[in-house]
């Protein structure tokens, strides 16, 4: 299938927009404790050779007659590795919506990479379709921002990923085997065309004690389905075409749509994860709080690797 320049409608700008919404948000609310010289005493341990010496309990060595290590708690930010379906479903753009489904997850990843950023935390950019995008790995710094922007901008939808076998391999692959412990992995989807598989190998990411979050992204008109008498129906992935009367396919289709998230949700949740549903008339920041809080916390600590 051909890629499909991206209706952006009212969210571009997208940089202006991105920095907007995430200095609307606060940048310190997702975190993890890591150990490590901070502020905030976090109990001991025992020395093990290399440990450095400066944090040597040397009244404990007193009072148990052996070495022991101080070890603190600080609040940082956990590591953000955002994967963004650019497949063809996702260039949809319904009567009422600002922008594509595909625009207002760019807005989202944008915002969200610049919170991370703003904590210094380092940020990598994984597709699921899109041709030939390339992925950005795990980068921080001044310009990392206008690099994740830069590669959203030009990006394209196209694909059927159900005849892609590649893509989920290519997106969720190179984050199991670079994504370190206590990485928080938000993946922007609409999830109707993903393969069967997309739902379990993304919750197998959480391995390892990463964070899992998805963030389903529709329009408002396929959240309600608010057509009226016989329409037709093509597919967004494959040439699938379909003639309905649609007050007698409204109630099947919302139940499908229902179960998708359901699904999603209660695997996601078993597996410690968190599933967030939006809609592209909902208010950005609205979205992007929430997403923060579903990550907030997930960890009483996280430790680097």
């Amino acid at each position: 299938m051909p890629l499909r320049s991206i209706d952006w409608g009212s969210i571009a700008p997208l940089r202006l927009r991105a920095r907007a919404l995430a200095d609307g948000v606060y940048a310190g609310a997702h975190r993890s404790l890591r150990r490590g010289p901070g502020v905030e005493f976090g109990g001991h341990r025992e020395y093990v050779p290399g440990d450095d010496l400066r944090w040597l309990d040397h009244r404990a060595l007193l009072r148990h007659d052996k070495l022991l290590v101080r070890e603190f708690e600080t609040e940082t930010d956990r590591g953000l590795r955002l994967i963004v379906d650019a497949s063809a479903s996702m260039a949809f753009r319904g009567s009422q919506a600002p922008a594509s489904k595909f625009a207002f997850a760019a807005l989202l990843a944008a915002a969200l990479a610049r919170i991370a950023l703003a904590s210094g935390d380092p940020v990598g950019l994984e597709w699921i379709g899109g041709g030939s995008v390339r992925p950005l790995p795990a980068m921080s710094g001044r310009e990392a921002f206008e690099r994740v922007v830069g590669a959203l901008e030009s990006a394209s939808a196209g694909g059927d990923l159900r005849l892609d076998g590649t893509a989920l391999d290519q997106a969720f692959g190179a984050i199991a085997r670079r994504a370190k412990r206590g990485t928080i992995i938000v993946l922007l989807s609409d999830l109707i065309d993903l393969p069967d598989e997309a739902l379990d190998r993304f919750a197998a990411l959480g391995l390892g004690g990463r964070v899992l979050l998805a963030v389903q992204i529709l329009d408002h008109d396929e959240l309600t389905f608010p057509f009226q008498g016989t329409v037709r129906l093509r597919a967004l992935e494959g040439s699938s075409v379909v003639e309905t009367d649609a007050d007698a396919t409204r109630e099947h289709y919302l139940a499908k749509l229902d179960a998708i998230a359901a699904d999603w949700s209660a695997n996601l949740t078993h597996h410690g994860g968190q599933f967030v549903r939006a809609s592209t008339s909902d208010d950005p920041a609205e979205i992007i709080r929430r997403a923060v809080s579903a990550v907030a916390g997930r960890f009483t600590h996280g430790v680097d690797e």
